[in-house]
């Protein structure tokens, strides 16, 4: 069976491989603090079905407890070590079967295995944690393997850290005007396909989230990062066939292993 993956905004989406539907960051909410989703319907509540559920790091629109709380009895959720201790909320969802990792961890879930990788990110709770947890990034392994890079720079060592992926799900911008250090914009993102090589792309972690109030400041991170990112990897990794989804499409990219 091939891989499908599902882009539902954000930094959410379920890649399903082996019959295994493995979900990301699950962020099933209008408003989140200041931010408000500007693009896309929310999730239906299909979206919330998984035998797996990654969380990358702490960041609140990562690690969003009452998100996590839709998802059913016994799902099976890997999120950084330490988060139990960091995020209150998350000790409280006892139904859920979780599992700290670090990288290099391996987590088997039926058909597919999930290993941390490193990311180039602030993983700590937001605004006053201290850094006791990692920033992750997770390689799906199954009939491919599928990167969701979570949020992340390009560090040094980043093809030897993460391994050979086929699909790699890259975040190409964020949820304010100007991104901080430790994320990708278009051209990193870009520059991360030629150093990693998969043979497809989804661009996410774009166009869905955006402050209240700051509609007209530099409207083109919002609008712009998925064409832009598109148009910069046909240029630095030419090999690399990119898949711009709307919110709630999927696609089964064809990678020949």
């Amino acid at each position: 069976m091939p891989v499908e993956v599902t882009w539902w905004g954000h930094a959410t989406c379920t890649v399903e491989d082996s019959g295994v539907r493995v979900l990301t960051d699950p962020l099933f909410v209008r408003r989140l603090a200041h931010l408000r989703r500007r693009r896309g319907e929310l999730p239906p509540p299909m979206a919330a079905v998984a035998e797996v559920v990654l969380v990358s790091h702490l960041h609140s629109d990562h690690m969003h407890p009452p998100s996590l709380a839709r998802l059913a009895p016994g799902t099976r959720l890997v999120v950084p070590r330490g988060a139990q201790r960091a995020v209150p909320a998350l000790r409280r969802l006892d139904r859920l079967r979780i599992t700290e990792v670090v990288p290099g961890d391996e987590v088997a879930v039926e058909g597919v295995v999930v290993r941390a990788v490193p990311a180039l990110h602030d993983g700590r709770r937001m605004p006053w944690g201290p850094h006791r947890s990692p920033a992750l990034g997770y390689v799906i392994q199954g009939s491919v393997r599928t990167y969701f890079a979570g949020d992340t720079g390009l560090f040094d060592g980043m093809a030897a850290a993460v391994g050979p992926v086929d699909v790699a799900l890259l975040p190409v911008g964020g949820w304010g005007p100007f991104l901080g250090h430790g994320h990708l914009d278009p051209d990193r993102a870009a520059h991360v396909l030629a150093v990693l090589a998969p043979r497809a792309a989804v661009p996410v972690h774009y166009g869905t989230y955006w402050p209240i109030g700051m509609d007209a400041i530099r409207p083109h991170e919002f609008h712009s990062p998925g064409d832009e990112f598109t148009r910069k990897a046909a240029r630095l990794a030419p090999g690399v066939t990119v898949h711009r989804l709307a919110h709630g499409e999927s696609v089964r990219p064809e990678v020949d292993r």
